[in-house]
């Protein structure tokens, strides 16, 4: 089967059971109007802890959307925003070039900040318990978990999938995880391919170093590096996908939210 990143669609993709699950899409209120976001959460329990879900580069996608159902089914609710909602369409690109330069560039921090926060109040609305926030992202994500992390004083533990350390997307991005890494709200447990070559070793281990020196929450922090991954191991919708060490890595989020949101 042929692969697109934009569209997502391959034979090993998985799909997590929406049984025993409350979720769909909603119109979620911001502060600038409404945006599409999806949530799950389990039925049959109340107040459960809340993980954000921070898209991938290609958007709110089908994968993103799984993801926010495999936290459901373990416990949580999770919410995912569409947070290119006001620059463009990022599912109508099949050239990344042209997707950085026409939208992702485009998306201030600020902007994705505050579309995030407004997840936060909006579930809890829903029943979430917000006094156990957790975050994570994958990508493009990966670099935002970070950021929400030094962001929302609520948040009490995130895991960041290979996310951008030094850089970001475009001027519009003028501080990085390097940058506030010593400084976060929530331990951050950071997950990393060693053949990525868009997030130099050296650049893990510039963040690494600063979290030894920062506050209590970064020196609580962890980044694991998987030799034999790339870019998007945990991506199961892309040939990027590496299953023994997504479920590896997997396995330690969910042990790392456990730790930080019981």
């Amino acid at each position: 089967m042929s692969f697109s990143p934009i569209t997502g669609s391959t034979a090993t993709t998985l799909n997590t059971s929406a049984e025993g699950l409350r979720q769909g899409q909603v119109d979620m209120p911001t502060f600038d109007g409404v945006i599409p976001a999806y949530f799950a959460a389990p039925a049959n329990l109340e107040h459960p802890a809340l993980i954000l879900v921070v898209q991938e580069i290609f958007g709110l996608h089908e994968h993103i959307r799984d993801v926010c159902r495999r936290f459901a089914q373990e416990g949580y609710m999770a919410v995912a925003v569409e947070l290119y909602q006001r620059q463009g369409d990022a599912g109508s690109y099949s050239d990344m070039s042209l997707l950085i330069k026409n939208i992702v560039s485009k998306v201030p921090d600020e902007q994705v900040l505050a579309d995030l926060d407004a997840c936060v109040q909006w579930a809890k609305t829903q029943g979430a318990d917000t006094s156990r926030v957790g975050v994570t992202g994958f990508c493009w994500g990966g670099r935002l978990t970070w950021m929400y992390a030094a962001h929302n004083p609520q948040c009490k533990a995130a895991v960041a999938w290979y996310g951008k350390l030094t850089t970001g997307h475009g001027p519009l991005q003028i501080s990085n995880p390097v940058d506030i890494a010593g400084s976060v709200h929530a331990p951050v447990l950071g997950l990393y391919g060693g053949k990525d070559s868009s997030i130099p070793l050296a650049d893990i281990h510039r963040v690494e170093a600063v979290l030894k020196q920062g506050n209590a929450a970064a020196q609580a922090s962890k980044i694991v590096v998987y030799p034999e991954s790339g870019h998007a191991f945990y991506a199961d919708y892309r040939p990027s996908y590496h299953k023994v060490d997504a479920q590896d890595a997997w396995s330690k989020a969910l042990s790392w939210f456990g730790k930080y949101l019981a």
